[in-house]
């Protein structure tokens, strides 16, 4: 189901989450936050198809310190801490998502799960926290069949 669909207001922490929306979405979706003065980080997903190369993306996007270790571990303590990107609160938009998941399964669950980590710690420290990672059209038909 696509965020837009959702009556989300990303400037209460009580909806920090990580969301699957379609490609359409994403630019709503940076006025919103940039309206609600959210910092809005795109990373750009198209043709990845590894951890590394993810990691590596990501250090880019999100401007990550010198000092990331481009491990998991890092990448949550980063997530948890976005500190060099001064703002109350974060949106990650993610572009392609769907080459990653297609490519590299693992690596995609594994980054779900790192995403959603963040989004509960900064929730348990009242900061709006959103991650949306844009699919395409088909993706939500097989999750979501029609009767």
């Amino acid at each position: 189901m696509s965020a837009s669909r959702f009556d989300l207001d990303l400037t209460r922490p009580s909806q920090n989450g990580v969301y699957f929306v379609g490609a359409n979405d994403l630019d709503k979706l940076a006025r919103n936050a940039d309206r609600d003065e959210l910092c809005v980080c795109r990373t750009d997903l198209a043709g990845c198809r590894d951890k590394q190369e993810l990691l590596r993306r990501l250090a880019v996007s999100l401007q990550l310190p010198d000092t990331f270790g481009h491990n998991w571990d890092a990448l949550a303590d980063c997530l948890r801490d976005l500190g060099w990107l001064p703002a109350w609160g974060h949106v990650l938009l993610f572009q392609h998502a769907d080459d990653l998941r297609a490519a590299a399964s693992d690596d995609y669950e594994t980054l779900l799960g790192v995403l959603d980590d963040a989004a509960t710690f900064s929730g348990e420290h009242d900061r709006p926290w959103f991650a949306f990672l844009a699919l395409p059209d088909s993706a939500f038909e097989q999750a979501h069949p029609s009767a």
